[in-house]
C-alpha cells in the first residue's frame, strides 16, 4: 500500500487522471470507473505529492549525470530537438513562462515527406539557465549527444541558442521558417503604401523565394531597400536580426538533407503539455505546484507512465518511510528526555540537597578590640605591670625578687 488508505490502483489512476483533466472532473471520473469516491483536496494533495516525487527523481538523477558523466546510451540515426517557452497564470493576477524541451526522431516518408515520431517532452517553470542545465536528464535518455546527425529547429531566442551550445553545439541549428516569414512580413508592411509591389504580393514572393532560394537575395534586397528608405527603424530592426542568422536560413538545403525546416512540435507541445492542462478556465497555480503537474504531463504525453510510475511509486514508498523512522526517532527522543526529567527530580525530592553555611562577615568594631596600654604602648618594656598576676604567685615573687627589675 502506498501511504493513506487507497489501494496501489486507486492511487495511481487517480494520479492519473488528474494529470490528464481538472481535479473535480478526475475525481468523477474515478468515481464512475471504479466507485471509489475521494475529495477534490484529497486529490490534489496525492497528485502534487507523486508529481513533486518524480520532479525530485528527475532533479537527483541530473546531479548524479553532472557527478559522473557517464556514456549516453545511443541515440537514433537522425534526431531533431525544439524548445520554446508558453505563458501560465499564477496566483495574483500574475503570469510565468513555462519551457519546454521537445526531442524526436526524423523519419522521410516514401513520398519524401519529412515527419518527427517517438517525441519526449521536459516541461519546467524554471530560468533558462536552471532549465538548460535540468533537460540533460532528458537529452542524456535520449542519447542525443550519439545521435549521427541532430537538427535544432527554434526560433531566435538568445536562451536557446543557449541550450543549443549545452547539449549539442554540433547540431546543424535551422531558424523556424515562420519566424523568418514573420520577420519578412513585418518588413513589407513597414513600407510606404506607395512601395511596389503590394505589401501583401511582396510578402508571397519573399516567402517562397525563402523555401526556395534561401535568405541571400532577399537580404540583398532588404539593403537595398534600407538605403531606400533610411529612417525605417522597423526595416533596420529585423534586417538586422535577419542578417545575423544568415546560415540558419538555408531552407533549400536542410529540406534536401531531410530536416524539417519549423518548429512545430514545440509549438504542439506548448498546446499539448502544459496549456491543456494549466491554462483552463479560472485556473490560478500556486508557482510551487507548476512544476509536479508538469513532470506528470510530461510522462503522460511522452506515452511513458508505467515506466516512470513504478519510479514514483518507490519513491512514495521511500519517503513515507523515512517519515515514519524520523516520526518515531522524534517520539523516542521526546520519552528518553521526560524520562529522565521525572528520574532527576524523584532523585532531588528523595535527597534534597543541603543548605550551604552562611558566611557571617567579621566585627570589626572597636568595643571587640584587645585594650592596650597607652604607657605600654608608647614606652614597651619588658617589666610586668603592677597588677599583673604573675606578681602575686610565690614563683613570681620570688623570681622577681630575683630579677634586675626589683632593684629599680
Amino acid at each position: 500500500m502506498l501511504p493513506g488508505r487507497y489501494t496501489t490502483h486507486t492511487h495511481e489512476n487517480l494520479v492519473r487522471l488528474c494529470g490528464w483533466m481538472p481535479f473535480e472532473r478526475a475525481v468523477e471520473t474515478l468515481a464512475g470507473i471504479l466507485g471509489v469516491r475521494i475529495s477534490p483536496s484529497s486529490a490534489i494533495r496525492m497528485t502534487e505529492k507523486a508529481g513533486a516525487a518524480y520532479v525530485a527523481l528527475q532533479t537527483e538523477a541530473v546531479a548524479e549525470l553532472e557527478r559522473q558523466a557517464p556514456k549516453a546510451p545511443a541515440g537514433a540515426e537522425q534526431m531533431v530537438f525544439s524548445g520554446d517557452g508558453a505563458m501560465v497564470p499564477v496566483l495574483h493576477g500574475e503570469w510565468k513562462e513555462v519551457r519546454t524541451l521537445v526531442i524526436g526522431e526524423v523519419r522521410t516518408s516514401p513520398a519524401g515527406e519529412t515527419h518527427s515520431e517517438a517525441l519526449s517532452y521536459f516541461s519546467r517553470l524554471a530560468s533558462a539557465e536552471e532549465f538548460t542545465r535540468l533537460t540533460l536528464v532528458e537529452t542524456h535518455r535520449r542519447g542525443l549527444e550519439n545521435s549521427q546527425q541532430v537538427g535544432a529547429v527554434v526560433d531566435g531566442a538568445e536562451w536557446l541558442q543557449g541550450l543549443i551550445d549545452y547539449h549539442v553545439p554540433q547540431a546543424v541549428r535551422i531558424l523556424d521558417f515562420a519566424h523568418a516569414a514573420q520577420r519578412l512580413s513585418a518588413i513589407a508592411l513597414s513600407l510606404p503604401t506607395s512601395a511596389e509591389p503590394a505589401p501583401s504580393a511582396r510578402i508571397e514572393q519573399w516567402r517562397r523565394q525563402l523555401k526556395e532560394e534561401g535568405a541571400h537575395g532577399i537580404l540583398q534586397e532588404l539593403h537595398s531597400l534600407h538605403a531606400q528608405y533610411s529612417d525605417n527603424q522597423v526595416l533596420a530592426e529585423h534586417l538586422a536580426y535577419l542578417e545575423k542568422r544568415t546560415d540558419q536560413m538555408c531552407y533549400p538545403q536542410f529540406i534536401k538533407q531531410g530536416w524539417p525546416i519549423g518548429s512545430g512540435i514545440v509549438e504542439s507541445a506548448n498546446k499539448l503539455v502544459v496549456e491543456a492542462r494549466l491554462k483552463g478556465a479560472g485556473m490560478h497555480w500556486q508557482p510551487a505546484h507548476v512544476n509536479p503537474i508538469l513532470a506528470l504531463r510530461n510522462i503522460i504525453c511522452s506515452g511513458r507512465w508505467d515506466e516512470a510510475w513504478s519510479q514514483i511509486e518507490h519513491r512514495l514508498r521511500t519517503d513515507a518511510y523515512q517519515h515514519r523512522c524520523q516520526s518515531s526517532q522524534r517520539r523516542f527522543n521526546a520519552r528518553r528526555d521526560k524520562a529522565r526529567a521525572a528520574k532527576l527530580a524523584k532523585a532531588h525530592a528523595a535527597h534534597p540537597p543541603s543548605p550551604l553555611p552562611v558566611a557571617t562577615p567579621p566585627d570589626s568594631s572597636p568595643t571587640d578590640l584587645p585594650s592596650i596600654s597607652p604607657s605600654t604602648h608608647s614606652h614597651p618594656t619588658k617589666r610586668p605591670a603592677p597588677d599583673h598576676p604573675w606578681r602575686h604567685s610565690p614563683i613570681g615573687r620570688a623570681r622577681y625578687a630575683s630579677s634586675p627589675y626589683a632593684k629599680n
